[in-house]
């Protein structure tokens, strides 16, 4: 007698869960963090002017916020596995012109990064609205912050120490994350995501949707709260080291600070809890009112170089804050059938504010030392405090606790 034969299950792709994304944000934060720190200190190297360094950000940012407004139009022709490939394939042909190219191609190093983290930022955050649950989105943002914590902390004094060693060396090591981060991609087999759409709609033009945006007001303030945190960002990435360098504090203090800063990810489970028992609007004036003050603070003591390296790192307290609860009151408002518009426009504000601060800091530098800088970067932050006085006072708290 022949014994029957076992059922043959049909399978699928399991669910992505919140982990699985954490760890593709981390695996892309061990290529942005080891450069993170190289690469200003490259092109100041190369060019030896703070001024030139600027512009150069400028230019780069308006290119990455143009590469980043078309990755809609992309995607509706590239399926979504191979748009975030293709962000992978930016982040390597940096490294290829890193190691081939002279000084003077530094810009384009830099360009290509940036659109490979715009193309990387868009891509992943539609997948994330597409399976995690909107209450569970704040959740998802602490862990995501939580696995990039080692990359963040270890990365940018590892890659300026690698580059003081041997040049090619930190970008090799960007090369390598960059394939792990492809295999990694491919093995959750992430698919194109959920595909929602509506009947009878044309294809609309790739700024049709900018319009829906500005009608939106949280989207506004989120998208608005997220330019101001970047820039704050910005400065400290940027100008702290240049002004660490024209202190003459060395070139490593800037990637030190930056290391230590980003350790304090490890305290975003933290800083939630502290969110969701006060709510978001309270969160994000307390992240703007602090990181303000601070930076003002630190261009009040420029005269005293070490002084102001450690109000600028007190106020990178605050940023990490923003950085948790910033970006919530556009995840929650966002609609389904926009998702990949919507968060496309939002994704703009890393290419907003990488206009902004060089721009900015070019009229700066025109008048000041580099430490107008962060006294210029500490009046943005304080508008930040005042739009967020105009969020809803409820918003991000449970239904039965009520808003102080």
């Amino acid at each position: 007698m022949i014994a029957p034969r076992a059922p043959l299950y049909l399978t699928h792709a399991p669910t992505p869960k919140i982990r699985d994304f954490a760890t593709l944000s981390a695996l892309e934060a061990c290529i942005r963090a080891i450069l993170l720190s190289v690469m200003p200190l490259v092109i100041y190297r190369a060019t030896g002017d703070a001024a030139i360094v600027s512009r150069i950000y400028l230019f780069v940012g308006i290119g990455s916020m143009f590469c980043g407004l078309m990755v809609p139009f992309g995607a509706r022709w590239v399926p979504r596995r191979w748009m975030m490939t293709l962000a992978c394939g930016f982040y390597l042909t940096g490294v290829c012109i890193a190691l081939a190219g002279g000084p003077a191609t530094k810009a384009l190093v830099l360009l290509f990064n940036a659109v490979g983290t715009v193309t990387f930022t868009i891509c992943l955050n539609a997948y994330v609205l597409d399976y995690i649950h909107r209450i569970e989105l704040g959740r998802n943002e602490t862990m995501r912050m939580v696995y990039s914590a080692v990359p963040w902390s270890v990365g940018p004094i590892l890659g300026v120490t690698l580059l003081n060693w041997w040049e090619p060396a930190p970008f090799l090591l960007a090369g390598l994350g960059t394939f792990v981060l492809v295999v990694c991609f491919w093995r959750l087999r992430l698919g194109n995501g959920r595909q929602i759409t509506r009947a009878r709609m044309p294809t609309p033009n790739p700024l049709a949707y900018l319009g829906r945006f500005a009608d939106q007001p949280r989207l506004i303030a989120g998208w608005f709260f997220a330019v101001m945190r970047s820039c704050g960002w910005w400065v400290y990435i940027v100008y702290l080291p240049i002004f660490c360098i024209e202190a003459g504090l060395g070139d490593q203090v800037g990637a030190v600070a930056l290391s230590l800063s980003n350790g304090l990810l490890f305290a975003t489970p933290l800083m939630l809890r502290r969110v969701r028992r006060v709510g978001v609007r309270r969160s994000v004036r307390l992240g703007f009112a602090v990181s303000s003050s601070l930076f003002m603070l630190g261009f009040l003591l420029s005269g005293w170089p070490w002084a102001t390296v450690l109000c600028i790192m007190a106020g990178s307290v605050a940023l990490v804050l923003l950085d948790v609860c910033g970006g919530l009151p556009f995840l929650m408002a966002v609609r389904p059938a926009e998702r990949t518009e919507m968060v496309a426009v939002y994704a703009t504000f890393r290419d907003a504010s990488g206009i902004t601060t060089p721009a900015v800091a070019a009229l700066v530098l025109a008048v000041a030392p580099v430490a107008g800088i962060f006294a210029a970067c500490g009046i943005g932050l304080a508008a930040g405090f005042m739009v967020a006085g105009r969020l809803h006072p409820r918003l991000g708290l449970p239904r039965t606790v009520t808003a102080g």
